[in-house]
């Protein structure tokens, strides 16, 4: 059975966010990629889209998630479910970090405006 010790858990960095793999092709799933997603106050999400449905669950802080057309204030113990092939961006307007785990499906890609699919580093 893989184990994904703390310690050796792989970051990644965007500006404002930082994702920490926990679970994925390359750490020994073969059906769901997992990580923790830690958002700094003040950070603007970046509007995407996913080919599979993702799931966050709120572990601390505050976020706002937009949904398509939809605005959703997210706290400690909510769960959002994104569906495939739509928009999605998550935002910390706060002053705390807004910390949440995600899953998503092995072989999900996400699609930024004018670029091609891709599968994230963290769920690679």
């Amino acid at each position: 059975m893989p184990i994904t010790k703390s310690a050796a858990a792989p970051t990644f960095q965007l500006p404002g966010t930082i994702f920490t793999g926990l679970a994925s092709p390359k750490r020994g799933s073969t059906s769901n990629a997992v990580w923790h997603v830690r958002i700094a106050p003040g950070t603007q999400g970046a509007p995407h889209r996913l080919s599979h449905e993702e799931i966050f669950v709120c572990l601390e802080g505050r976020g706002t998630a937009q949904v398509g057309e939809q605005i959703h204030e997210l706290e400690q113990g909510d769960t959002l479910i994104v569906p495939p092939d739509t928009d999605l961006a998550l935002t910390n307007a706060g002053t705390k970090d807004f910390c949440a785990v995600a899953v998503f499906p092995v072989g999900g890609q996400a699609i930024l405006p004018g670029q091609a699919a891709f599968t994230p580093p963290w769920a690679e």
